[in-house]
């Protein structure tokens, strides 16, 4: 039963079976009576209840034997009924339908017959005429409506010409507003076919504004102006293209840079051509640089850097405006601005700042391959000192604008500067060799007061506000000091340019440091002069007031015999106020530090090797000093130590690092080229003739002119020492302890020649050997050697006087001059004594005798205390007393003493009183000492 229950469910496939039988029997011819009929042959209780279940109730009645055909019959019977219910379901639905249709046609009579009563009513209350006029009314209205769309669309047909007349007067801001509001009408009215077209046409015009919206933008970055860039912004924020117009600013002022030089450079290249030839145009702006003259090289600089500086300004200026219109927006009584409007600022900031580096490396890149373009090793002095001002304030406009150290431009012309200074060095030096070999070693009268900060060459010491700042500039600027704090920005602003300073400013300046006719213009030195007897012995051609730097000749100084008196004998000066003892060379070696320097101030980077060649110009002076008066082997070797050993170390260093001694040998060029060859002193000079103390004035020039040179290099240590980069000081420190130092020290070797001739010490020898020694008697009267002696001192003090007149001879000359004449009086008569072949205990007395009234008499003729060498003697003396013991320890401790005279007094002194042995002893032990020379 359960089975067959489940196959008797209705289902989807049984039900669509069904609604197929219904069609079928709704398309039958329906008999009204047989469906009654078969309606009412269904059993009662199928319309008992809903809970009612039917397939159960027809499996009950089934008999116990099942009937197919039975079955089939009954089946047949049910699906009858079901037909019959069901169609007797579906007339009673079209009824429904009927009956609401027939209401609604009973509503619409209504509605007709209320519509037809109204219509009724109005046609018998209202005339013609007042309908009439509501018709008209209504029409007017209309027409209204129309014209005002007429006036808007012929408003909008006449934009253009509007739009036009704007963008002439650079108006875009209202341009593009106007422009706005008519798209926004426009599409109003685009049911209007002319409309429709106007909108497209609208949309090209605010496209062809955007274009010249951006030649606008473009024009700001040659010549920045308020209002114009003001207008641009305000046009493209209506746009909302802020981020668009920043990066287009930034290609603008990127081709602006490019296009600047290139015309500047263009210009010049066509300019010096001399033709209408094209093919400059179609170069590349490197190559077009080294067509540059050197005529034109600085000008062409100098308006390539004031365009540049042009482009640079109106960044700088965008950035301010930028700065102050940030401010004004967020100011306390501003709205607050939505989010769009502060991304569009923080954009623009940081583009701007980033801007910055870019713009100067664009510059920088510019000028190196200017810089780079021509060879500048033959350019003169002062025109590269120009180039190096120009590119130093271009350095210090590139610090202000972005901070930038500017490698790049430091870089190249470092390289320009090394290559340009070892050729200009090169030339120097030659052309000091050939003032050394031309020079006649007199005197360059200068003012007492000379210093070495009155010549040109200097005054940027005195003026120096920054390392960055070209010295030639400071020293010609007038700025006063209250616009010197400001930048170069703030300076020239809205006009000028710091680049025509240089040639504004660039004046013929007046130094004065000669002195007049070879002296102070004062009176008092001017009577003390004018009084001198001999004045008339002067040649007319020492008379000059003035120096000829080509010759050398300079007015030769006199002095009265009365100030001669007035002075010290040993101090040979011409007046209280000495001028510095110097030479043309030694200004010109002066003024070539400080060119060096002036260069080295403006371009560190090339310090160490600027300040190198200031050594060689000292290394080489020095060198020539000592060559011309100071190298003579046979006085070098007496034993005095005349140079000592740091002298003598950096005159070997000089030779062998400087001096080129391949005379006449053909060298790899490689090795010679940076030596130069060893100076001749000039023919002119005669150190020969004893009238004039063996040159004794030029040597006292040439001396003290390079004592007076050291001088200076000490002075300007200090600053020399803050140019010099910290890895290489201790260079410098070498080069002044070692090399600057010794510059006085060659006072022992130059003037040791002229004392070793000056007095004639041969004869003195010869006239004591003609002494008899061995006396029986104590003698009272000295030998007259020792007179004659005394007389050869008082003829050099006479001549160091005559000398006097011409050249002031400072203290330490004289000193060292009567020095040596003593110390070789001494040790000559030391050599005497040594030369006795016997000799008394009287002789001994005798001796001393002479040697006390040598140093009486001699006292009164200098005032140098004490007498050099006074113990020398005496001690030599002495040791004619001591025993065979005290001897011994004598010859040990006295190395200073030669083994001849060591030997003497061992042969004539003890020879008497000691045996043989003893006395074999003693010189042994002489032969066994090696005795360096003191």
């Amino acid at each position: 039963i359960q089975k067959l229950k489940h196959l008797l469910k209705p289902s989807a496939v049984s039900l669509h079976v069904l609604q197929e039988e219904l069609r079928e029997l709704r398309q039958q011819p329906i008999d009204p009576q047989a469906e009654q009929e078969i309606i009412d042959s269904i059993e009662e209780v199928y319309f008992s209840s809903d809970s009612f279940d039917m397939v159960q109730h027809e499996l009950e009645k089934l008999p116990p034997e099942l009937n197919l055909q039975e079955l089939e019959e009954h089946r047949d019977k049910l699906k009858r009924q079901q037909a019959a219910v069901s169609f007797c379901c579906l007339s009673m639905s079209e009824l429904e339908r009927v009956t609401a249709l027939q209401t609604n046609l009973q509503l619409a009579a209504v509605i007709c017959t209320n519509a037809r009563r109204q219509l009724r009513v109005a046609k018998e209350e209202f005339t013609e005429a007042s309908l009439g006029l509501l018709a008209n009314q209504r029409r007017r209205q209309l027409l209204t409506g129309l014209l005002k769309s007429l006036r808007t669309i012929k408003t909008l047909q006449r934009t253009d010409v509007r739009l036009s007349e704007m963008l002439e007067e650079e108006d875009y801001p209202g341009a593009i507003q106007l422009c706005l509001e008519c798209q926004k009408a426009a599409s109003t009215f685009k049911h209007y076919s002319c409309i429709s077209e106007l909108n497209s046409k609208l949309q090209d015009t605010l496209e062809q504004i955007e274009e010249q919206l951006d030649v606008a933008l473009s024009k700001t970055c040659k010549h920045f102006d308020v209002l114009h860039y003001t207008k641009v912004q305000k046009a493209y924020t209506l746009l909302g293209k802020t981020q668009t117009a920043m990066d287009q600013l930034h290609m603008h002022f990127t081709q602006a840079i490019h296009n600047t030089v290139f015309q500047v450079v263009l210009g010049y290249v066509e300019l010096c051509a001399g033709n209408a030839d094209t093919k400059f145009q179609k170069m590349q702006y490197k190559d077009l640089c080294t067509h540059i003259t050197l005529d034109s090289y600085i000008p062409c600089l100098t308006d390539l850097c004031k365009a540049l500086w042009e482009v640079m300004l109106s960044y700088h200026r965008t950035m301010q405006w930028h700065e102050e219109h940030d401010k004004q927006k967020a100011a306390p009584s501003q709205a607050a601005e939505p989010d769009e409007l502060n991304v569009d600022r923080s954009y623009v900031k940081k583009k701007l700042e980033h801007g910055l580096t870019r713009i100067w490396q664009d510059v920088q890149l510019k000028v190196k391959v200017y810089i780079l373009g021509t060879d500048m090793s033959n350019f003169k002095y002062d025109d590269f000192i120009v180039v190096l001002d120009v590119i130093s304030r271009l350095m210090q406009v590139g610090e202000e604008f972005c901070g930038s150290k500017s490698e790049v431009l430091q870089e190249s012309i470092k390289r320009q500067s090394v290559n340009y200074f070892k050729n200009y060095h090169r030339a120097r030096l030659e052309e000091l060799r050939m003032f050394l070999e031309n020079e006649t070693w007199e005197l360059c009268p200068v003012k007492s007061n000379f210093n070495i900060s009155q010549l040109h060459e200097f005054k940027f010491m005195g003026q120096c506000r920054s390392p960055s700042v070209s010295p030639s500039r400071q020293a010609a600027s007038s700025v006063p000091p209250a616009l010197e704090e400001l930048s170069l920005f703030q300076q020239y602003h809205q006009d000028g340019n710091p680049f025509e300073m240089h040639i504004e400013n660039k004046e013929e300046e007046t130094e004065d440091v000669l002195a007049s006719n070879g002296y102070e213009s004062d009176e008092l030195e001017k009577s003390v002069y004018q009084d001198y007897d001999s004045d008339s012995d002067v040649p007319d051609e020492l008379k000059q007031d003035f120096v000829d730097e080509q010759t050398g000749d300079v007015p030769l100084k006199s002095v009265s015999r009365e100030t001669i008196r007035s002075k010290k004998k040993s101090d040979y000066n011409l007046s209280k106020a000495s001028a510095p003892i110097l030479t043309n060379t030694t200004l010109n070696v002066i003024r070539l530090v400080g060119k060096y320097m002036q260069m080295m101030n403006i371009l560190k980077p090339i310090a160490f090797d600027v300040i190198h060649c200031v050594s060689q110009l000292f290394d080489y002076y020095l060198y020539a000093v000592y060559t011309f008066f100071g190298r003579n082997d046979m006085y070098e070797s007496s034993g005095l130590g005349l140079i000592s050993s740091r002298l003598r170390t950096t005159l070997n260093r000089i030779q062998e690092s400087l001096i080129d001694m391949t005379v006449g040998v053909h060298g790899p060029p490689e090795d010679r080229k940076e030596k130069v060859p060893i100076p001749h002193l000039s023919q002119m000079v005669v150190l020969t003739d004893s009238g004039t103390l063996y040159g004794l004035a030029q040597r006292v020039v040439a001396t003290e002119s390079l004592v007076f040179l050291a001088e200076q290099f000490e002075s300007l240590q200090s600053h020399l020492d803050t140019m010099m980069p910290a890895a290489k000081k201790p260079f410098l420190q070498q080069f002044y302890s070692q090399t600057v130092s010794t510059a006085s020290e060659l006072r022992k070797p130059i003037y040791w020649i002229v004392a070793a001739k000056a007095i004639d010490y041969e004869q003195m020898l010869l006239m004591m050997a003609g002494v008899k020694w061995d006396i029986k008697e104590i003698m009272s009267q000295h030998n007259v050697y020792v007179d004659v002696l005394l007389k050869e001192f008082e003829q050099f003090n006479k001549r160091l006087g005559d000398v006097s007149r011409h050249v002031r001879i400072p203290l330490p000359v004289s000193n060292v001059l009567w020095e040596h004449c003593i110390r070789l009086a001494n040790r000559t008569l030391v050599e005497g004594y040594a030369n006795v072949k016997k000799c008394s205990n009287e002789g001994r007395a005798l001796m001393q005798l002479d040697f006390q009234q040598f140093l009486m008499k001699l006292e009164k003729l200098t005032d140098l205390r004490p007498i050099p060498d006074k113990e020398f003697v005496e001690t030599y003396i002495k040791a004619y007393y001591l025993t065979e013991n005290d001897m011994e320890q004598f010859i040990k401790n006295h190395r200073e003493y030669s083994m001849k005279q060591l030997a003497n007094l061992v042969n004539v002194c003890l020879g008497s009183h000691i045996n043989k042995k003893a006395r074999q002893k003693l010189l042994a032990a002489i032969d066994d000492i090696d005795r360096p020379k003191r």
